[in-house]
């Protein structure tokens, strides 16, 4: 299986700058994953899909202002560090641009002194270990000094930096949003659940390792970043509970949709765990807890592209895709929704 078996052509304008006003005022295109027939609907039509007994499942981190601002101490010149990882001790693995001037020993100063890094070694893929010192408490700081971590095709600035969360983020840890989810708002939520479906939540904090391009022509050689999920007993048994009853687990986004995928047995089984996945998923995965997806749509090529074909089949989202293009659907992190389901079982 080729990269570019994964290509299609997305013109520039397709791709959503700004967050809507109203979260839920989003297009949603439903693509049955059987037969790939699509249907065109608003967001808030996603209850006519779902049944009681169905299990939805939300992946509740939150994003951290992990893009820090700073200046090289010495020359001034201007570094920018993304925050990607925690360590012990204040370290972080980070992004630095430009690297260059980020040699083992460099200290940045971010904040004109509240915050200082000084870069400890370079690691995996030019990443760099940097040993933060500061006064008071890390997360106070860094909320006061960073900035939302929004992907490189949003040139737009953030109005609102809560526009770049989910309405029930909780867990602070990712260096992205786990876009499907900010289609929700509260209110919606509780409509689902007055419905007698079950909202069970799992942390996955995203990396950028989801996003980056796969630089190789064979896919199966690419190698994903590893992520830290964790998955409490209580949301578990929620799964687990509407499998055996002959529910629907129901994933939003990806990030949900890989960490069911990675703590479940060959059963389809989830229990208490937590642990770090490297779990990429493409066409010829069986999926053991899955049965639908509600997701965004995805950059050409890319990994997130291939875990949607793995459900649907690479035909039937390529079509698809196809098909949002000409409808002119948002694309990307602040674009429209698709839900990829079986359409024979759902609710109408």
């Amino acid at each position: 299986m080729e990269l570019k078996d994964f290509y299609y052509d997305l013109p520039q304008e397709l791709i959503a700058q700004d967050p809507l006003e109203d979260r839920a005022s989003s297009r949603l295109m439903v693509v049955d994953k059987s037969t790939g027939k699509t249907e065109h609907k608003g967001f808030r039509d996603i209850v006519g899909y779902l049944r009681p007994g169905d299990c939805l499942v939300l992946n509740n981190t939150k994003v951290i202002p992990a893009r820090l601002l700073g200046n090289k101490v010495g020359t001034n010149a201007g570094i920018e560090v993304l925050l990607l990882k925690r360590h012990e001790n204040d370290v972080w693995e980070t992004l630095v641009k430009p690297g260059k001037k980020a040699k083992p020993g460099t200290k940045i100063s971010f904040g004109d002194g509240l915050l200082v890094g000084e870069v400890l070694e370079v690691v995996e893929e030019g990443n760099r270990l940097i040993q933060f010192t500061y006064e008071g408490i890390f997360e106070e700081v860094l909320d006061r000094l960073g900035q939302m971590p929004l992907p490189p095709y949003i040139t737009h600035p953030l109005q609102d930096k809560n526009r770049y969360q989910t309405v029930y983020a909780k867990y602070e840890g990712s260096a992205a949003a786990p876009t499907a989810g900010l289609h929700f708002t509260k209110e919606l939520l509780e409509q689902i659940e007055q419905m007698g479906v079950s909202i069970a939540t799992v942390t996955l904090h995203v990396g950028l390792g989801t996003f980056r391009p796969v630089k190789v022509e064979n896919i199966t050689e690419h190698h994903m970043h590893s992520e830290f999920y964790r998955i409490e007993q209580s949301e578990a048994d929620k799964i687990n509970q509407a499998k055996k009853n002959g529910g629907r687990v129901i994933c939003v986004g990806t990030t949900s949709c890989r960490t069911l995928e990675s703590a479940a047995d060959e059963n389809g089984f989830v229990k208490e765990c937590s642990g770090w996945t490297e779990i990429f998923i493409y066409p010829g995965y069986h999926f053991k807890v899955l049965d639908a997806l509600i997701t965004n749509f995805h950059l050409p090529e890319s990994t997130l592209l291939m875990l949607v074909s793995a459900l649907a089949g690479r035909e039937h989202i390529l079509a698809a895709y196809e098909e949002a293009v000409k409808e002119q659907y948002r694309f990307f992190s602040f674009g429209d929704a698709m839900l990829i389901i079986d359409n024979s079982s759902a609710a109408k």
